[in-house]
């Protein structure tokens, strides 16, 4: 049998295009041989819809662009994820489901059994469980299908949830030929690595094939790096789809196929991720155009390197904004990436502004501003010309501060906080560098330089904050594997008081996060989606 597995973009909501796509890709894989052509999870409407599955018109448009794809299906079996009404009247008014189409008949639908509801998902809110998973005759194959979560549970890689079931166990008493599993797997960095356990262990277990279709593209926050899989009956991975671009991968089940291993470059999958997810978020609502301020430190450079890939130099507008306290060097640095980038780049002075406010300020306050006061108005003076910029020309802005800030609250609000997406918001400062060095066109002198806002003479971030290699390290640990400060310092043989003061940090900034723009997810839990702190609360880290 002949397989194409559609590893498609869709547009959220957008459900007469991702219709047509997904027929243009049928006429592709029925040009190619393929008898069986298969799309990831939700293809029809696009995840994740979130509260859309709400409006019943939504439901309706859905229902009525499903009808019209079953008339594309001519000579050819179609397996494509949507979502479907609960007939039985149950908890859940939905399904999460596969509808398999042969030859323009509707042959059923195969609902999703595992409901996550953790971290970035939230399934459980619409959806009813599949009442059983089953083997589909297609064909005359044996055809188990399988939805995204349903395959993870058996692997034993579901985080903070243990189900009472397992569509793998079920599957297996039913041998079948072989197993789709519908997918919206989104990223974070070398999440390729544990799909390929996942797959491997449902082939072993039931002696079949594995052919994984995962969506590919950015949604808000989330972005999908596709890398659709198809692994023999013995787990070992012998075809592959691209990354972070859409791909039809063609199947030939009678072929003999040699095993390899997939290991991408991690610094390029989140460099690519980056891109895309950038890309996304502007065409996806119509936007084409984005300013930034660029400030000669290395966040910045790093995102007009993005920028310019995502959207094209033509599009892009940088301003550096100097002040009294801004180094010559800055100017300068921005000056030559500007250049080699090839994009525009304005310079203002914000000082005619700060004096100005300053002065005016001196007046209620009886004296000169100074210290943080002046640090947070020159920012927010910056800020405002951004969104000057924004109103009058149509440009986006991009927020350029990282992870490691974000989280010690090293930024501020409705100053350099400002903008339209934080491009690096889920990024560590250690990442950034390493970005840096691998685009190879950033200027030495910006890597080589201190980190440094440049608020107030010979500043550097080094004077109110630890090295940030320290930083991240007890963010990693702390944010995305919950030890306690105790279990920190002891295993990264870093003092407990220090420990404690970082994680103090972080919960005292929630307020400030909860306001920065949205954020592109690149790691196991960011701040801009998955994860739900309060900003109020008592909880004390001396009681962990």
């Amino acid at each position: 049998m002949k397989i194409a597995l559609a590893q498609i973009n869709p547009v959220i909501g957008s459900l007469s295009e991702n219709r047509k796509k997904i027929i243009t890709y049928i006429q592709q894989a029925r040009k190619s041989g393929a008898e069986l052509v298969v799309f990831p999870e939700m293809a029809l409407l696009g995840y994740p819809p979130e509260d859309l599955l709400l409006l019943p018109s939504f439901i309706d448009a859905l229902n009525s662009e499903l009808k019209l794809l079953i008339e594309a299906t001519e000579n050819i079996i179609l397996i494509v994820g949507t979502v479907r009404e609960n007939p039985s009247g149950g908890e859940k008014g939905l399904y999460n489901t596969a509808a398999i189409i042969e030859n323009k008949v509707l042959v059923g639908f195969q609902d999703k059994a595992l409901l996550p509801d953790y971290d970035v998902f939230n399934e459980r809110r619409y959806f009813e469980p599949a009442a059983r998973t089953d083997v589909w005759s297609l064909s005359s194959k044996r055809v188990g299908i399988t939805i995204c979560e349903d395959i993870w549970q058996h692997a034993g890689a579901v985080e903070y949830s243990t189900y009472a079931r397992d569509p793998i166990v079920e599957l297996a008493t039913q041998n079948p030929d072989f197993v789709v599993n519908l997918s919206a797997s989104p990223f974070y960095v070398q999440k390729h690595e544990t799909r390929l356990k996942v797959c491997a262990k449902a082939s072993k277990t039931l002696k079949c094939p594995i052919l994984f279709c995962n969506q590919v593209g950015g949604n808000d926050s989330l972005i999908f790096d596709g890398y659709s899989m198809h692994l023999n009956e013995s787990g070992e991975l012998v075809q592959n789809a691209k990354g972070f671009e859409e791909d039809l991968l063609l199947i030939d089940l009678e072929k003999k196929y040699q095993p390899y291993q997939l290991k991408p470059d991690p610094v390029e999958d989140l460099y690519k991720a980056l891109v895309i997810g950038l890309r996304d978020y502007f065409q996806k609502q119509g936007f084409s155009r984005a300013c930034f301020g660029l400030s000669g430190g290395i966040d910045s450079a790093v995102v007009a390197c993005i920028a310019k890939e995502a959207l094209g130099a033509e599009n892009i507008l940088a301003l550096t904004l100097p002040s009294r306290f801004s180094s010559t060097g800055s100017v300068i640095d921005s000056e030559v990436l500007a250049q080699k980038l090839g994009i525009e780049l304005q310079e203002i002075s914000i000082e005619p502004p700060f004096e100005s406010y300053l002065e005016l300020l001196n007046a209620s306050f009886k004296e000169k501003p100074s210290g943080v006061t002046t640090e947070n108005l020159q920012a927010r003076i910056r800020g405002m010309l951004l969104m000057a910029f924004s109103n009058h020309f149509g440009y986006l802005i991009l927020s350029t501060g990282n992870k490691s800030e974000m989280a010690m609250g090293y930024a501020t609000l409705y100053g350099d906080m400002c903008g339209g997406l934080g491009v690096l918001n889920d990024v560590y400062k250690k990442h950034i560098y390493e970005l840096a060095r691998w685009v190879k066109v950033i200027p030495q002198a910006i890597l080589d330089k201190p980190p440094s806002a440049e608020l107030s003479p010979d500043q550097k971030d080094s004077d109110t904050l630890p090295d940030y290699a320290i930083i991240d390290l007890v963010l990693q640990e702390y944010i995305e594997h919950h030890h306690s400060p105790v279990e920190i310092a002891k295993e990264q043989n870093l003092e407990l008081p220090l420990v404690k003061d970082l994680i103090r940090r972080i919960h005292r900034n929630e307020y400030k996060r909860r306001q920065a723009p949205p954020g592109l997810r690149v790691t196991k839990r960011s701040f801009t989606v998955g994860r739900r702190f309060p900003i109020v609360q008592k909880w004390n880290v001396d009681e962990e």
